[in-house]
């Protein structure tokens, strides 16, 4: 803990008026804590006064509180008395932080080394002559720089392989479309033909060259988000563009740093997949996954476009490419699924047809986040979709099951985020709930941050701000019925606004009548009424 001993430091503590409810042993009451860009201080003076109050009130609790600080106080005292350091000083304890910026992301300074060799690939000569073969079967008259493209491969790699495979009678050159032997084309003999038979029996996969399981778990540990340190500096800025209340933010930094599981829970349209969206800010910048791995001989593929956000970095012209091409350079991944989530979306899923496997959610979001929003509705039995992740938040591990029966030990290094707007009590058990690590309630803004709200939703939609008009909406709208304030009630009302405004050829504008026109239909009236059917739920 940081102690502020001078008088400046009192003056500033009593002159604010934003303290947050850790500056206080309890809500509003013996402030003696102070925030200052980030960094939390024990004000020395105003310590001494809530001791005294403390004292006269006969509050146990707080002076337990407070004479711990004390006694850390005076221990450090001396300590600065005795080096001649007390002095003219006005911080004691640990010194200030220096500005955070440059480690506000986890700096990933790994790179997949390029192969020079068919040997640094870590796969056996006969895998890539059957990529081989089924790439030529498949595009009939490729070139060889068409060829190691398709298997992310240095071309200086595969000529020495189409080489072979000329000697070995499997390929031939039917003509050529430059110059070099780059531009060699290639299509099969008999012999070639009757092995891509063969090659196409064990699977169909002919995309880039896979990665050996074993480099794609060493990857993993490299890149993993456990580095990852969270500050109240860095994660304000990463949240700047949200309106979130200092309690809840300083409950996700320590989530997120613990690289653990998190069980966000509230009503809905507060902010839950934004809160969720934004922690990605924290974790860093791009890491690297395999295309596809091999493992035991089978094809799994791990890229997802749909999932996976690809950073630029490809091979250019006549440059050499900076890491091994069969890696693809992503931002960390951030891995939602709502109520379409079964079990089987959580297994290796084996293509019958393709004869490869393609990888669960859960090993697509390794090095990022995964969520599970709107838990508790779900096809699935919410016990039985908990119960799927206690090896894995208790182990930092999974284990995927081939359709031959071999289990795969993959890393489980993601946080685990379970969004609802149902009760928890209701959802899991004690023990579980023990499980994830932090229990964050996102709670309902109050009316400033949701006026705070507009004004960013309005400048974002370039429509000027009416706070008289914000004024009549709560009157009409909010105070009769009270409605709760929401987190996404601004952004939408004003989508009704702007929707209806364009129907009627009119400006946007904070008028009564728009404002009442996208109210009515956006608000469901809490008039009960029957229209002569019924619908169940359960």
């Amino acid at each position: 803990m940081r102690y502020l001993i001078d008088q400046q430091s009192y003056e500033m503590l009593k002159s604010r008026n934003d303290h947050t409810p850790d500056c206080f042993v309890r809500p509003g009451e013996y402030l003696h804590h102070i925030y200052i860009e980030g960094v939390k201080y024990v004000v020395a003076r105003a310590l001494k006064e809530c001791m005294i109050e403390a004292t006269q009130r006969k509050d146990t609790e707080a002076l337990n509180h407070l004479q711990l600080h004390k006694e850390q106080l005076d221990m450090l005292a001396t300590e600065a008395q005795k080096s001649g350091a007390l002095a003219g000083a006005r911080l004691l304890g640990n010194p200030a932080p220096v500005d955070d910026e440059e480690t506000e992301a986890s700096r990933n300074t790994w790179m997949p080394p390029i192969p020079q060799e068919a040997e640094n690939t870590g796969l056996a000569r006969s895998l890539l002559f059957e990529m081989i073969l089924r790439v030529v079967y498949n595009q009939g008259r490729p070139t060889g720089g068409t060829i190691a493209r398709t298997l992310r491969l240095p071309y200086r790699l595969v000529a020495p392989l189409l080489d072979l495979m000329r000697q070995q009678e499997n390929l031939e050159v039917a003509g050529r479309n430059g110059l070099g032997d780059i531009n060699y084309e290639y299509v099969l003999t008999q012999r070639g033909a009757r092995n891509v038979e063969d090659a196409l029996k064990k699977t169909e996969y002919a995309g880039a060259a896979p990665v050996p399981f074993e480099e794609y778990l060493a990857a993993c540990k490299v890149q993993s988000i456990k580095g990852i340190e969270v500050t109240r500096r860095n994660i304000r800025r990463a949240f700047s563009d949200l309106i979130i209340s200092e309690p809840v933010l300083n409950e996700i930094g320590p989530a997120i740093n613990s690289a653990s599981s998190i069980f966000l829970f509230g009503y809905p349209g507060n902010g839950k997949t934004s809160i969720a969206e934004r922690i990605t800010r924290l974790l860093g910048d791009a890491i690297y996954i395999p295309y596809a791995v091999e493992a035991g001989g089978q094809i799994i593929k791990l890229f997802d476009k749909t999932l996976h956000d690809l950073i630029d970095i490809e091979e250019s012209e006549g440059l050499t490419p900076p890491y091994d091409l069969r890696w693809a350079k992503i931002k960390r991944p951030v891995v939602v699924v709502g109520g379409e989530l079964t079990m089987p979306m959580l297994a290796l899923n084996y293509n019958e047809q393709g004869k490869f496997y393609e990888t669960p959610l859960q090993m697509k979001a390794n090095g990022g986040i995964f969520m599970i929003d709107d838990f508790g509705r779900q096809q699935v039995r919410p016990m039985d979709l908990l119960n799927r992740w206690i090896v894995p938040l208790e182990k930092r591990y999974d284990y995927l099951t081939t359709v031959a029966g071999t289990k795969l030990e993959i890393p489980f290094d993601e946080i685990l985020i379970f969004s609802t707007n149902l009760d928890p009590n209701q959802l899991a058990d004690e023990a579980f709930l023990r499980r994830i690590k932090f229990k964050i309630e996102v709670r309902d803004p109050d009316e400033p941050q949701w006026r705070k709200i507009w004004e960013l939703v309005c400048k974002g939609r370039k429509v000027k701000v009416d706070h008289k008009g914000i004024d009549y909406l709560i009157e009409k709208w909010y105070k009769p019925d009270e409605r709760p304030f929401r987190m996404c009630q601004p952004r939408d009302i004003l989508d009704q606004m702007m929707s209806i405004a364009k129907y009627n050829m009119e400006e946007v504008t904070f008028s009564p009548d728009l404002i009442d026109a996208a109210c009515a239909t956006y608000f469901v009236s809490k008039e009960k009424r029957t229209f002569g059917a019924a619908v169940r739920l359960d």
